[in-house]
């Protein structure tokens, strides 16, 4: 069941549904962070093989035995040198009887210059050059000659004289390295741009990927809204359920577009780090891995005090939009009633609570994220370079792999820290999926065409029906009338009496606590609530007209409504006068809720949608109540037309409208007290009969004096 699954799963499973172009994202993604940690391999690899491998163990060739062809050497101040990896490929016989006669040599850079020193002393230790404190504190030196010192340790100190290279001679030992490092530099560039072009293809596959999720989910969540029984609609605000359509898929797009992107980018991009540094040095890889459960548990005290903080702001956003919205809906009552300082004292309070509980969660993440990933990070390079660093460099680690480590690790804590600032992100989606998904969990009823229903006849009947907005507080009890085809059913009585409350029963957007209501001898009891409104019209006392223009407000998404019969419509109800008066004729734009046309007009045009759809049954609550005189006249001789083979109700408080009404319901606190004609309930002299006389004697004092 839906009600148990968590909502990492919903999630997981809205993802599922494109999961061959996530995983052709994510594949993409592995070459692209191969491409990416291939450049510090291949760093390390023109450090230690090519830039410092001229302080291997050098060989200078006798004069009588020269190397052999093939072999490479260099030649430097008429002497011939090989470089011991250069005759590693001999075996050891041959290597042997080939150096045999060669002087060991070593070349050196040391501050700013490359010095050969003719002696083998042990390569270990702090090589530096000298400087002769007994005389004029400068270094001993005579043109290309020099003396060096390496100290083994913090007692032993030797000196051995060493000669500076020039420039060319310098390069010359760098000769056959020069190829090899640029093929090297080449392939570093490739991979590059190779990896830029990966991240674009991932970053595109997987952003549309998460747009089409939201996509998904928004249609989704506004097909089931759709579905949602009004009753849900009745005790939550408009704004709320507009704030999960469009803020809160919003913030779930974030978590599919940054934060999933963001964390399977880092995840990779971690794992293939740890992949290197276990290559490089197992040692500085072991240490490394002891940030995972340090990170691992900041994240979850991350998680644990920002969320409520994160649910609170969710709230009041949404509790703020309900307000904005409520505020624009009646912006004329709170003019006129001078309440737009109390108006902007509430929506203070609400935007106040949602600033403390934002600063409080940033508070929050700028102490677990950014600062902490980065004082870790600095900490852990500083005791690096401090642990690998001065005298035990060299024997310790190479410094091609030093420098590999230094990078990836400083690659390591980039990621880490990627996801800590999208946290906020990805808990403002859960909370706001946990208000979506629950929107979802509502039960709603399925929609169906209707293609094809057969045409009601309209025999409508009320047996005993009783009806509770409320469980133990019946707002209609025991309520039973029956309608013929064609006739015309009026509802009266005082506000609150059950009026409006019967007609949405009939409409199926209740369903009664007891009794049962049937259409032509059938229960509508389970029916399709599309296949029962599909021959039913209405106008409400306050009538909606859509964005648009006067035909579509007219015929709405009805292909089977054409332009001819859209003007019929509005000719029988009276409209078409004042329509081809106006500049665009029947093609005039509305904008929404038709603020620019009178109320009467409205009421009009709503007329003409209702009878364009031909109904069977007519239902019209309170339709006249806010039309002037001359209209109501023209709706009137209208309503003689076509309520024609129709039945009709009618829900009114100007009971002049109803006077020629087959039945008339007199309502009062939820039960039928008086039922007939007009004239019947005249006679009787009842309830009917005084509202009617009160009525008469209202619109009597302010009728015009005779003369």
């Amino acid at each position: 069941m839906k009600g148990k699954q968590t909502v990492a799963s919903r999630l997981t499973a809205y993802a599922m549904l494109y999961k061959l172009r996530i995983a052709a994202a994510l594949l993409v993604l592995c070459c692209a962070v191969g491409a990416e940690l291939a450049g510090p391999f291949i760093a390390k690899t023109i450090i230690d093989k090519h830039i410092s491998s001229v302080q291997l163990p050098w060989y200078e060739a006798s004069a009588d035995k020269q190397p052999p062809t093939g072999m490479k050497s260099i030649g430097i101040a008429g002497k011939t040198y090989v470089r011991s990896d250069w005759i590693s490929s001999q075996s050891a016989g041959d290597k042997a009887s080939l150096i045999a006669g060669w002087k060991e040599v070593r070349f050196m850079q040391l501050e700013g210059g490359m010095y050969l020193i003719d002696s083998t002393p042990q390569f270990e230790g702090n090589w530096s050059l000298s400087t002769d404190n007994t005389t004029t504190g400068q270094r001993a030196a005579e043109g290309n000659q020099a003396t060096v010192m390496v100290k083994r340790n913090a007692t032993t100190t030797e000196l051995f004289p060493a000669k500076r290279l020039s420039v060319v001679e310098a390069g010359a030992l760098y000769q056959y390295e020069v190829g090899a490092i640029i093929q090297w530099l080449g392939l570093f560039i490739a991979l590059l741009l190779a990896a830029s072009v990966l991240h674009y293809l991932q970053a595109y596959t997987l952003q549309s990927t998460a747009l089409r999720i939201i996509q998904r989910m928004r249609m989704d969540l506004m097909r089931h809204i759709q579905r949602i029984p009004i009753r849900f609609f009745d005790s939550t605000p408009i704004g709320q359920v507009v704030s999960r359509i469009a803020n809160d898929t919003e913030a779930i797009r974030d978590l599919f577009m940054s934060f999933m992107a963001t964390f399977v980018v880092s995840s990779i991009n971690i794992l293939g780090i740890y992949v290197a540094l276990f290559l490089l040095d197992v040692r500085l890889a072991l240490v490394t891995l002891v940030f995972i459960p340090l990170f691992a548990a900041v994240m979850w005290v991350h998680l644990k005090f920002s969320k409520k903080y994160i649910t609170i702001m969710r709230a009041r956003l949404s509790d703020m939009n309900a307000m904005i919205s409520e505020s624009i809906a009646v912006m004329p009552i709170l003019q006129a009633f001078r309440q737009e300082k109390a108006r902007l004292s509430e929506f203070e309070v609400l935007n106040n609570d949602r600033y403390r509980s934002n600063v409080k969660q940033f508070r929050v993440f700028s102490l677990s994220s950014r600062n902490f990933s980065g004082l870790i990070g600095s900490l852990f390079t500083a005791g690096t370079i401090w642990y690998f660093g001065g005298q035990s460099l060299q024997t310790a680690i190479s410094f091609g792999v030093f420098y590999a480590f230094i990078d990836y690790s400083g690659r390591f804590f980039q990621p880490i820290i990627g996801i800590f600032d999208q946290l906020m992100n990805a808990q403002r989606a859960v909370v706001s999926a946990e208000k979506v998904f629950y929107l979802l969990d509502l039960e709603g009823q399925e929609l169906e065409d209707a293609v094809g229903i057969a045409r009601l006849e309209g025999h409508v009947a009320f047996d005993n029906v009783t009806f509770a907005y409320k469980e133990g507080e019946p707002v209609l009890r025991g309520i039973s009338f029956e309608a013929n085809k064609g006739e015309t059913i009026a509802l009266v009585g005082h506000t609150g009496s059950g009026k409006s409350s019967i007609m949405n029963l009939l409409l199926g957007f209740y369903e009664p606590s007891n009794g049962e209501i049937r259409i032509d001898g059938r229960s509508i009891a389970g029916k399709s609530k599309q296949a029962l409104r599909k021959h039913m019209g209405i106008v409400l006392q306050d009538p909606f007209l859509f964005a648009g223009d006067i035909k579509f407000n007219v015929s709405l998404y009805n292909k089977e409504i054409d332009e001819s019969k859209i003007k019929q419509a509005l000719t029988d109800v009276g409209a078409s006068s004042f329509i081809e008066k106006l500049p665009g004729g029947y093609d005039e734009p509305v904008v929404e809720r038709g603020s620019t046309l009178s109320a009467g007009q409205r009421q009009l045009i709503s007329f003409a949608r209702a009878l364009a759809f031909d109904p069977a049954i007519l239902i019209l609550d309170e339709a006249t109540a806010s039309i002037d005189s001359e209209t109501e006249g023209l709706i009137q001789q209208a309503l003689k037309v076509v309520s024609k083979g129709r039945t009709t109700f009618i829900i009114a408080h100007r009971l002049s409208t109803i006077r020629d009404a087959d039945l008339i319901l007199v309502l009062n606190r939820g039960e039928i007290v008086e039922r007939g004609s007009h004239n019947q309930l005249m006679e009787k002299q009842g309830r009917y009969y005084q509202m009617y006389q009160l009525q008469k004697g209202g619109e009597s004092q302010f009728a015009k004096p005779t003369v």
